[in-house]
């Protein structure tokens, strides 16, 4: 694969559109020497909106991530707001693993001191609570919105939800008190550019916010680090379907 460095884009749910919509974005920021794959799984969920979803997904990650190591990858990007897999999956790498979630909050925290964000449905608005004490960025997150749209309306051409999170953003800018908007959701990257120039304020995007940390995690020779509970998996013969992580 020449001398470039492969960075994976793994979009956990099984929607080729949205994984278009995920490796375009991610081509859009990438340095001149870095090539992105994205990817999909071939079985699982066509949307991850809830708990559930995202149990299911996590398998396809982890079968993304072994395949992208055999590619020779340098490493990977979970590109679902609700970073499914995430621990597991660095435990399969050798290269770092970022989730969008944790670095569209991370960036957002560079840029201002309160971020907003804004998501589809009501319902995940619960677990992206749940990811801002896990990563420590409850403080800083001022309020949390929905669009009250399944993810799939990103991708059905209507352009209902595009507007629907731009009027989100407006209301978030205006009542929140927030410096920054995160975007909650993978199927949203293409809107931040756009919004940012509107709204005159950061708007992040968590798809293009892991590419460069990834960039920057290769670039200054770091990777997952294998002591201690991210150490690789211990070897197990593992059946049935599962057969192939072995």
């Amino acid at each position: 694969m020449g001398n470039k460095r492969i960075i994976q884009v793994i979009n956990p749910n099984t929607s080729r559109a949205m994984t278009a919509t995920i490796g375009a974005a991610a081509r859009a920021v990438a340095a001149a020497d870095t090539e992105i794959l994205a990817v999909c799984p071939g079985q699982g969920v066509p949307s991850i909106e809830g708990h559930f979803d995202e149990a299911i997904a996590a398998i396809g990650v982890l079968e993304q991530v072994k395949a992208g190591r055999a590619q020779g990858v340098c490493g990977h990007v979970i590109a679902c707001f609700g970073d499914p897999g995430l621990l597991a999956a660095r435990e399969l790498a050798q290269g770092p693993v970022v989730g969008i979630a944790e670095a569209a909050m991370h960036m957002a925290t560079l840029v201002a001191t309160r971020f907003s964000i804004v998501t589809t449905l009501p319902r995940t608005l619960i677990i992206a609570r749940h990811l801002l004490q896990q990563y420590g960025f409850e403080h800083h997150c001022a309020a949390l919105h929905a669009i009250d749209l399944p993810v799939l309306a990103l991708e059905d051409g209507s352009g209902l939800a595009q507007e629907k999170v731009r009027q989100r953003c407006i209301q978030a800018m205006r009542e929140d008190g927030s410096g920054a908007i995160v975007l909650g959701c993978g199927g949203m990257a293409d809107l931040a550019q756009d919004l940012t120039r509107e709204l005159g304020l950061p708007v992040i995007d968590g798809v293009t916010a892991a590419v460069k940390m990834v960039e920057s995690l290769v670039a200054l020779g770091l990777g997952t680090s294998k002591h201690g509970d991210l150490a690789f998996p211990l070897k197990k013969n593992l059946s049935g379907q599962f057969e192939s992580l072995s």
